[in-house]
């Protein structure tokens, strides 16, 4: 089902519509391609085809939702939703927790009309739902629908990302430390210049065939220890098999196979947008570290490959594992933005109760590990 209606705004060319079907959605990919282009904000995980694709995967029927705002007919806002009613009922960003950002899309040379008149139609869509944005990266599009807020709103932090500068790898190296940490990395990637460990950028036609590698290789470098679930099952696997390789196409994923001889021995999924380059996700023989490969240099030294040209940031995204924070990184905070109407400010109260919760919980559990240490 399409909706459309006139915004309330000054403006009378604006007009926001109000989207539940899933034809719809799936035909929007041209004009939201272009609006993706003119949002300096966005980052690969607001693409169409990751967000088409991840909904075909995680989507359930009826819970669609998608606000869009046009001027004269061209596409000049989306805020990408879905209603849930658990644990409070709320419209939340599609890409779940298999996307690092979460945002809307706002054209930068509307002049900041689009942003009040997307704020009204979330406003009328939200009803008696919150409206509750996870994981959105500091300097977000979304930012502007929350400044233009009138209701009751919230921020706290949300997951913490690591992000480096995007610079060619001889300058992520001249910021460690101290001779001897940069005498240790140049080694490591002589060893795997001695090791004749190849690079090959795969195409679009190749790129299922090099994610199935990527899984596989995923899987067994993991096998016997802790590792993200979701990363094994079949709908993520049908998720990335569909969006990367449009993705790929359009230049906003790139698939990078690593051998020896013939043999691949490691694949890595880079997504990019024209702010960021970002390491997703890798598949790596436990045989290299038998060779004395060091796995996350030769990774950051490819991707280092996919910064400049005005991506300024390659970012590690979610985690603070120690492998990252050898490169001294800067932490940056995602944030979480929560917006209610008059009407929904308990389920605002409800849901800042929650974050309480579990803030509480996690020192509770950080103060007995430090026990069981002393």
């Amino acid at each position: 089902m399409t909706a459309t209606f006139t915004a309330r705004t000054a403006c009378p060319v604006l007009t926001a519509e109000f989207v539940t079907d899933e034809a719809a959605f799936a035909a929007l990919a041209p004009d939201w391609g272009r609006l993706f282009g003119k949002c300096s904000a966005a980052t690969p995980f607001q693409s169409h085809a990751w967000l088409h694709s991840w909904w075909l995967s995680y989507g359930r029927p009826g819970q669609l939702r998608l606000l869009l705002v046009r001027a004269g007919g061209e596409l000049v806002a989306v805020a990408p939703l879905m209603l849930v009613s658990r644990p409070l009922p709320a419209l939340v960003p599609l890409g779940g927790p298999v996307s690092d950002y979460t945002d809307v899309l706002l054209d930068d040379t509307d002049g900041g009309r689009a942003a009040g008149t997307l704020t009204d139609a979330l406003a009328d869509a939200a009803c008696t739902a919150l409206v509750d944005f996870r994981e959105v990266r500091p300097g977000g599009a979304v930012e502007r629908v929350y400044d233009h807020w009138c209701g009751p709103r919230h921020r706290v932090r949300d997951s913490l990302c690591l992000e480096l500068p995007g610079v060619p790898m001889d300058e992520l190296i001249a910021r460690l430390p101290s001779g001897k940490t940069s005498q240790r990395a140049r080694a490591k990637l002589r060893r795997l210049t001695a090791l004749d460990v190849r690079r090959r950028t795969v195409g679009p036609e190749e790129a299922a065939a090099a994610l199935g590698r990527l899984l596989e290789l995923h899987r067994l470098q993991w096998q016997g220890r802790k590792v993200t679930s979701e990363h094994l099952r079949p709908r993520f696997r049908e998720h990335l098999m569909r969006a990367v390789p449009p993705m790929v196409r359009s230049g906003n994923a790139v698939v990078t196979e690593f051998l020896i001889g013939d043999e691949v021995l490691a694949v890595d999924l880079t997504l990019l947008s024209d702010s960021l380059a970002g390491g997703y996700l890798y598949g790596a023989h436990p045989g290299l570290r038998d060779r004395k490969a060091d796995v996350a240099v030769m990774l950051l030294d490819a991707c280092t490959e996919h910064t400049g040209g005005g991506r300024g940031v390659l970012s590690l995204l979610r985690g603070d594992e120690s492998y990252k924070l050898h490169w001294r990184p800067e932490r940056v905070v995602n944030q979480r933005l929560l917006m209610a109407r008059r009407r929904t400010a308990p389920l605002l109260a409800a849901a800042l109760s929650g974050v309480a919760a579990r803030q509480c919980g996690r020192e509770v559990r950080h103060r007995w590990r430090e026990r069981g240490r002393g």
